[in-house]
């Protein structure tokens, strides 16, 4: 039979190709550039160690199978709260900042945030030559790493990313791959990412971001006119006034919110039954040569002045559709000829309060972060940093109400500051989470002399001064000064709006379980040494045990968000039991090493998952467990 024919026959479902399509939803990154599944990479998904690497047509370079390992490799960290450094943490309802590498620290909010995130905004090196590289082969057993709350050679790499290195490009790429293949899951189904970059690695970034994203899922390449001023520095007599925002959605249905018109230019000084109108040019954007039908006269009915559009523009509309125009009076004519005829656009006909959002950013400029630190710290502590505007606009356009914005090389806080005045101007509830890694300050610079000896200080303390801006605006509009309301115990009431928590990433409170049987030794030697192995971590975290530090890892790694809210629960006299619940699921929680069979009869009837240690039951305690909450029974 001809397959032309054939192509046109009804055909049942082909499931093996929706199979596939569904397969590049959730992962495209096993799949090619040009849409076929790559069965090397889906071998790699089965067994890391099973395909080399080789050489093909397609978007590679050194290292990257390890680093796709990388952003699918668990981790052994978790976050640590630090009440110390936080900010009115009883009102952050989900604000966080986070100090940490934060490829580790995704993996830890992976459990809590897969497809919860709305808008990802991030500023990564721009591999200069000049930036910090991320390396990503510590582990928590480095000690260097942890001597500084994770940063080291080890754990950091701290040295430039020269130009003279052969992989100068992989470098940065093995740096951002693992970090958007977590993004991505990160992402809710309706969420976006805007990527801050300059010409240094664009190109590269825009092909990375079509296999991770999906090339389909690309929506805008901004140009962001960032210079105010010329650069006069400049050896080629040439000034870069512009650096890009790279955006890539999850889904390809994903669109922006607009920009609202500008009402004020709709007036009726005619009393015009249609309504308010603002004037407008009728030229076109067609020389006579391409578009001669748009290149006619048009004529005044009430004095018979007769107009000729220019040569190199024509008119905007076809000789049929201008006459009714004019017919209808939309036209404005000029009293003489030297005039040009304008239309009257008619609110009415313009639909929704919105226009398209433009792909070229003006208005604001690097030199309006700069001004907003030193209005901040008194002095220029950080070079460079992002205007809160510009995130501000990005985050307008793809969220709202109580959506989470994250920012994984936070810099400055920049976007802390954003999404606080955007919640501020348009009445939102969004939600920030900032990372950023506790990179040293040089001694020689503004910062060090301030104080700050981290950038993840900065951080932190410019969303404080943000915080406490917002506070003292609430209350100014209160017409009260802050002694007034300070409480008797030097505690402010509820007029305090803002705050945040702080978190580090630290080590995981639970021991590693490593051990590895000694081929030289028989099957019962070496399960004697495994019970003297197991004995000896589990004595080692008896030893270091904290209830408060073990309870919010535990409730991390089991899908919590970092705004849970804890409380001990009193009617349990036995043991100590804790509930805990955030916007999406609750848990009873036990971690006392035994675990008493009236608190179990107690449990019955209790929401959500119970969570205890594994060493806290005998057998017909779990049995008795197992058979209240099934499945919902978490013993680690």
């Amino acid at each position: 039979m001809n397959k032309a024919i054939m192509d046109r026959m009804p055909a049942t479902p082909d499931l093996n190709q929706e199979r596939l399509e569904q397969l590049r939803e959730l992962m495209p990154d096993l799949f090619t550039n040009d849409g076929a599944l790559n069965p090397d990479e889906l071998k790699r998904l089965i067994d890391p160690s099973s395909t080399p690497e080789t050489e093909r047509f397609e978007f590679r370079w050194f290292g990257k199978a390890d680093a796709k390992r990388n952003a699918f490799t668990p981790t052994l960290a978790t976050l640590e709260y630090d009440p110390a450094r936080s900010v009115n943490p009883e009102l952050a309802e989900g604000n966080a900042i986070i100090e940490g590498e934060n490829l580790e620290v995704m993996k830890c909010l992976l459990a809590a945030y897969r497809n919860r995130i709305k808008c990802i905004y991030i500023d990564p090196p721009y591999n200069t030559g000049n930036d910090f590289v991320y390396s990503d082969t510590w582990d928590q057993e480095r000690r260097t790493y942890w001597e500084h709350v994770g940063i080291t050679e080890n754990g950091i790499k701290v040295d430039t990313n020269t130009k003279v290195d052969g992989r100068f490009h992989s470098n940065w790429l093995n740096m951002m791959y693992p970090r958007l293949l977590l993004a991505r899951q990160l992402l809710r189904d309706d969420g976006v990412i805007f990527i801050s970059i300059d010409d240094n690695e664009l190109h590269h970034l825009r092909k990375l971001c079509d296999e991770v994203f999906g090339p389909e899922y690309f929506v805008a390449q901004f140009t962001w006119h960032c210079r105010q001023f010329t650069d006069a520095r400049s050896l080629r007599h040439l000034s870069t006034d512009h650096e890009y925002v790279v955006c890539y959605a999850r889904s390809a249905d994903f669109a922006f919110r607009g920009t609202p018109r500008d009402e004020s230019k709709f007036l009726n000084p005619d009393d015009d039954a249609r309504g308010p109108w603002m004037s407008r040019s009728i030229l076109g954007l067609a020389t006579r040569d391409q578009r001669p039908n748009l290149h006619y006269p048009i004529i005044d009915p009430s004095n018979g002045n007769i107009f000729h559009p220019p040569e190199a523009t024509g008119w905007r509309y076809s000789k049929a559709r201008m006459q009714k125009l004019i017919d209808s009076h939309a036209i404005l004519f000029p009293d003489n000829t030297e005039g040009r005829p304008r239309e009257k656009k008619f609110r009415s006909d313009l639909g929704d309060s919105f226009t398209s959002f433009p792909t070229i950013i003006e208005e604001v400029y690097t030199s309006h972060g700069t001004a907003e630190i030193r209005d901040l710290f008194g002095a220029q502590i950080f070079d460079f940093a992002k205007p809160s505007q510009l995130i501000r606009a990005l985050c307008e356009q793809a969220s709202s109400g109580e959506d989470i914005v994250l920012d994984f090389f936070a810099g400055s806080g920049s976007t802390g500051q954003g999404v606080w005045e955007l919640n501020a101007s348009d009445g939102g509830n969004r939600k920030f989470i900032l990372v950023q890694l506790p990179e040293p300050i040089s001694v020689q610079t503004e910062a060090y002399n301030a104080g700050y000896r981290k950038i993840s200080d900065i951080t932190i303390d410019r969303n404080k001064k943000v915080a406490y801006r917002f506070d003292e605006a609430a209350m100014t509009a209160k017409t009260k000064t802050r002694n007034d309301l300070l409480g008797d115990d030097g505690v402010s009431p509820s007029i305090w709006t803002s705050g945040f928590k702080v978190f580090r990433l630290a080590k995981s409170r639970f021991p590693r379980t490593d051990f590895e049987p000694n081929p030289d030794k028989t099957e019962e030697e070496n399960l004697e040494a495994l019970d003297a192995y197991i004995r000896e971590k589990e004595a080692a975290f008896l030893m270091t045990f904290s209830r408060e530090d073990i309870l919010q890892e535990v409730l991390l790694k089991n899908g919590f968000m970092l705004d849970v809210q804890t409380e001990q629960l009193t009617g349990f006299t036995d043991n100590m039991v804790f509930r805990a619940q955030d916007s999406r699921k609750e848990a009873t929680v036990c971690l006392d090493q035994d675990l008493k069979e009236h608190t179990i009869a107690k449990l019955k009837g209790m929401e959500g998952i119970f969570i205890c240690l594994e060493q806290a039951l005998n057998t017909t305690k779990k049995w008795n467990l197992r058979t209240e909450f099934g499945e919902r029974l978490v013993a680690f």
